[in-house]
């Protein structure tokens, strides 16, 4: 039975992978900062089991993968936030303390679950995956939310330098955009669902191999300009 471990799981596109993973038989370690009020993740059918952990915690984070037992096949790391609202994210009147709590998450956060569920992952020869926006990409970005295009072009950079690292063991890594969904995050003008935005993330994951730079993609497969 394969393993795969995901943050962010209680809502949106995690919560969505935990679904389907879970009823293809998939062992799924799924985590989220408050697993009691999680009332739909708990509900999931299928081998799942169900974890508190905070990105920005290393103690979190250190207690999560001590408690997965046995080689991770994939590892997605998906939590993450939009970060500060309105004028916040702006130029001329940009807030500075949210940038740093949107980095620690959205940058940092996925590092540091990499680096914490790396040996687990290694033994598997397994994929780490990071779920970052096509909102980081500089070769097609416009205006607007200064904070959390940066800290998904953050991220991208630093999952170029672990796929790196990476490859010689035989490990794929991927930066993946899942489409405009219609999530809490996405709001509801979104172009897709969850189902069909992790449906399409799957596939392109099952086709990841390890190289040097990793591949930045959307659902669909297309490549995503840096």
């Amino acid at each position: 039975m394969p393993t795969v471990v995901i943050t962010g799981a209680n809502r949106g596109i995690g919560l969505e992978f935990t679904r389907q993973f879970a009823a293809d038989g998939w062992s799924v370690h799924a985590s989220c900062r408050t697993p009691d009020s999680a009332e739909e993740l708990n509900a999931v059918e299928g081998d799942v089991t169900v974890y508190q952990a905070d990105i920005t915690s290393e103690s979190d984070l250190a207690a999560f993968a001590g408690a997965v037992s046995g080689p991770v096949d994939l590892l997605i790391a998906n939590a993450g936030v939009m970060g500060p609202k309105g004028e916040g994210q702006e130029f001329g009147s940009l807030d500075f303390e949210g940038w740093d709590e949107t980095f620690r998450v959205n940058t940092m956060g996925p590092l540091r679950t990499a680096e914490a569920f790396l040996p687990a992952v290694e033994k598997a020869k397994g994929k780490i995956v990071a779920i970052t926006s096509k909102m980081g990409s500089i070769g097609d970005s416009s205006s607007g939310r200064i904070i959390y295009r940066s800290t998904k072009c953050g991220l991208n950079m630093a999952m170029n330098m672990v796929a790196a690292a990476c490859a010689p063991k035989g490990i794929a890594v991927a930066t993946l955009h899942p489409g405009w969904v219609r999530t809490d995050m996405g709001g509801p003008n979104g172009l897709i669902d969850t189902t069909e935005s992790v449906s399409g993330l799957r596939q392109v994951i099952d086709g990841l191999e390890p190289q040097e730079t990793a591949p930045f993609l959307d659902y669909a497969g297309k490549t995503i300009p840096w």
